[in-house]
């Protein structure tokens, strides 16, 4: 892999974020600053991309920073961003399925669409919102129900995707149940942002193994 630096300042960024919520920063340094740490990722997946699947990532890696951008401006506009993400998202783990799953496997990708899609429907307490909610839900766990049966690494990848899906969760409950609970607004973002470090450390780190592997394969 290349300028691993990138990614370690990328961990900085998004990690160190919630400092900026107790700092007094104009909304556009705040948005850098929320902004930044996907952004990094975006650009170190770009760093190592060789293939359709390598730029994917990035394009999910970049579609999610602007979705942090723009939910600052727009609730709107920052979900169709992460929506355009996720279907992105989608598009990569299809072309790379597992060729088989276990029982337990195939069930959770199964149930996990109309369950999470339920749940993120019911939560919030303004009923109008509930629609729309569900049907970016529907792609949200869609995205996560194919990243769980990719073959990616699955503790990488498809847990960090079920990472950013219980992150949301937590964004449509605290429009209903869990609104002002202390500490859901960390969990939420540490839930994103670890998740989706995850997800582009696993899809990077394993486009790469693959091409070594590829590049002795043929040399021998």
């Amino acid at each position: 892999m290349n300028h691993r630096w990138l990614l370690i300042l990328a961990l900085a960024a998004g990690l160190s974020y919630p400092l900026g919520w107790f700092v007094p920063l104009s909304v556009t340094g705040s948005q850098v600053w929320k902004g930044a740490g996907v952004a990094l990722l975006a650009i170190w997946a770009a760093t190592n991309a060789r293939s359709t699947d390598g730029w994917l990532i990035t394009a999910v890696m970049a579609l999610g920073a602007l979705g942090d951008v723009l939910l600052e401006l727009s609730q709107t506009n920052g979900a169709l961003a992460f929506l355009a993400g996720h279907i992105t998202a989608i598009a990569l783990y299809l072309r790379n399925r597992r060729v088989s799953l276990s029982t337990s496997q195939r069930l959770l990708a199964i149930l996990v669409i109309p369950l999470g899609t339920t749940i993120a429907f019911l939560l919030p307490a303004d009923r109008a919102a509930a629609p729309g909610i569900a049907v970016y839900a529907l792609g949200l766990t869609a995205m996560a129900a194919a990243a769980w049966s990719s073959r990616f690494p699955r503790y990488r990848v498809g847990l960090g995707a079920v990472f950013f899906l219980m992150s949301d969760l937590l964004i449509f409950a605290r429009l209903g149940p869990a609104a002002g609970i202390f500490g859901v607004g960390l969990t939420i973002w540490l839930l994103y942002f670890v998740g989706q470090a995850m997800v582009a450390f696993g899809v990077v780190t394993a486009l790469a193994e693959r091409r070594a592997y590829e590049t002795l394969h043929h040399r021998l």
